[in-house]
């Protein structure tokens, strides 16, 4: 059974960092690309990064890069997530999902985690 368990969310004030992880179970996490999303209160879900399965490709919405890094630790079976100058447009649930491949299509994606609160407040 696939596990996606995300930690690290909370509540930081507007500029602050956090820095989110998920740990993967029960598949071959090096045979999967990663991605972060997350959805706003009363907004749909977007991307926000992904990471290929030897972590030299990543790519970033507009909306966070230069400003969040994607990485991922192969022998942990982790995606981290490290979220600098945090706005309170970054307020959001963030979930971490799994893809054979590369994608910024959700519809792609296998496997999902429950989602981690993140609130950043002005």
């Amino acid at each position: 059974q696939v596990q996606l368990v995300e930690s690290g969310g909370g509540l930081v004030q507007a500029g602050g960092s956090l820095r989110l992880s998920c740990a993967a179970s029960g598949l071959t996490f090096s045979n999967y690309g990663m991605a972060w999303f997350r959805q706003a209160p009363g907004k749909e879900r977007e991307f926000v990064a992904q990471i290929g399965w030897s972590g030299v490709s990543t790519r970033y919405a507009d909306s966070v890069k230069d400003r969040f890094t994607i990485s991922r630790d192969n022998a942990r079976n982790t995606v981290y997530l490290q979220m600098n100058s945090l706005k309170p447009e970054d307020t959001a649930v963030y979930y971490c999902a799994a893809v054979r491949g590369l994608s910024v299509r959700q519809s792609d994606y296998n496997y999902w985690g429950q989602g981690t609160h993140v609130t950043v407040s002005s």
